[in-house]
């Protein structure tokens, strides 16, 4: 028998079941959310109702958005010849941060069998449609260097195949200011492979 109220236990169990929060800060949260006065229930329950009934996913490359498409997709100063894949939203906001200007896809998740995700619960169809009329020049698949991203990357190779001229994936490799003698094999080995003319 719990030594707390169902309502408490009920939101620590909600707040648990966001990635990256365990039982313990699932109850530092929940505990916080009850004696702060600037942390408020009513509003956080209010913005997280508008997140989930006002926000959209674009209709063409998968953001999230207010309209029917997000304002990187109407900004006509975008090359649209050149589509950049992502795992998630926020990798958009971090290449957004670059000197990138074409458009993007984002694709919601990796293959991954073992967590049900398959090319099905992607949003690797809609990729497929806009590469179809001919007017897409390169894919740049930016799925992260791990086994998933990697099964996901060739997967996105073999589908764009005859349709996008040039399908490429994101350099792999030392970070700037590494240190080569802390790097493991598989880094080292991406880097040689990776390395470009001076």
């Amino acid at each position: 028998m719990s030594l707390l109220p169902p309502q408490i236990q009920q939101t620590i169990e909600e707040f648990s079941k966001l990635p990256g929060i365990g039982p313990k800060s699932a109850e530092r949260l929940t505990f916080h959310l009850l004696r702060s006065s600037k942390a408020s229930p009513e509003n956080l329950g209010k913005a997280l109702t508008k997140l989930k009934n006002e926000l959209k996913y674009c209709s063409s490359c998968q953001m999230v958005a207010l309209q029917e498409q997000c304002s990187i997709c109407t900004n006509s100063a975008r090359d649209r010849a050149i589509i950049l894949v992502v795992e998630n939203p926020l990798d958009v906001i971090s290449f957004e941060r670059t000197s990138y200007k074409g458009v993007y896809h984002v694709l919601h998740g990796v293959l991954s069998p073992i967590d049900g995700m398959g090319p099905e619960q992607l949003k690797l169809a809609e990729l497929i449609r806009r590469c179809a009329d001919g007017s897409v020049k390169e894919v740049i698949v930016a799925t992260n260097p791990d086994v998933e991203g990697e099964a996901t990357a060739t997967y996105i190779k073999q589908k764009l195949d005859g349709f996008v001229p040039k399908v490429s994936r994101l350099a792999h490799g030392l970070p700037m200011g590494a240190d080569i003698e802390f790097a493991d094999q598989i880094t080292l080995k991406e880097a040689i492979a990776g390395r470009r003319v001076l």
